[in-house]
């Protein structure tokens, strides 16, 4: 099962927010084990959210959306998970429990009476429409809850909340999660062209199943400059050969390997 992460909001595009997403969620991964496979940037546009919303059902991905789910009227997701889904929305009856008791709490805090008949309430109740059929995400927060449909989960875009709702969701599929260890091997190559060992990196791949082989050549570096940093990742039991395999092919070729580096 890939993963994948879908970030939305016009106020991130425009870059009157910096995105806390993407790096949290990486790391959530990475201390389990697992990695990113594809992430996307949205505006709020709910046609093409929907869109995009079709192709991550149809994945069969595990899915992380956030931001969008909430009642103003910039906010779309909800109606575009609908769409996608071709279901109609419906107030969830344990997402309107939790936020009655979230309106109940917030009351007493005013010292104020809540009434569930009074438009603020309504409008908050909002907040718990969701596609037929979807299930509750908890927000250990503030109880307004997310939404998932299949493998595709939807949280707020407020980090505070997001990131530990992102955490439930991934140990939920704990059965994904895998060994933490030494994921990723690379060495510093100088005097080779990324052209010129193209084909040791597809045999690496060939020869060892799982095994994703990466280049990344730099130009200016301040230490090493122009150089390649050369690359195995994927299952431990495979990474230890096919680095070895890399790494002779690399010094077979000619080119000084200048330090080599472990994550």
């Amino acid at each position: 099962m890939k993963i994948g992460l879908i970030i939305i909001g016009d106020e991130i595009l425009s870059g009157k927010r910096e995105d806390r997403h993407l790096a949290r969620f990486i790391e959530l991964l990475s201390a389990r084990g697992l990695s990113l496979s594809w992430a996307q940037y949205l505006g709020d546009e709910r046609e093409h959210i929907a869109a995009q919303l079709r192709l991550a059902f149809a994945s069969g991905d595990l899915v992380v959306c956030c931001g969008g789910i909430g009642a103003t009227p910039d906010d779309h997701t909800r109606q575009a998970a609908a769409a996608a889904l071709d279901r109609e929305l419906v107030l969830h009856p344990e997402a309107r429990e939790l936020i009655w008791q979230r309106i109940l709490q917030m009351a007493a805090e005013q010292g104020s009476s809540a009434e569930p008949d009074h438009p603020d309430t309504l409008r908050r109740l909002e907040m718990g429409v969701f596609p037929a059929g979807a299930e509750i995400v908890p927000n250990p927060y503030n109880k307004i809850p997310g939404f998932s449909v299949g493998s595709v989960y939807f949280v707020p875009g407020f980090p505070v909340m997001a990131h530990p709702m992102m955490e439930w969701v991934l140990d939920r599929h704990a059965a994904l999660h895998r060994p933490v260890g030494v994921i990723e091997r690379s060495l510093i190559v100088q005097g080779a062209m990324e052209a010129s060992l193209t084909p040791l990196m597809e045999r690496i791949e060939a020869d060892f199943a799982g095994i994703k082989v990466f280049s990344l050549p730099s130009v200016d570096h301040p230490r090493w400059g122009r150089h390649i940093e050369l690359g195995v990742k994927g299952e431990a039991a495979q990474l230890d050969a096919a680095y070895a395999a890399l790494k002779a092919g690399v010094l077979q070729f000619g080119a000084v390997i200048s330090t080599e580096m472990v994550r």
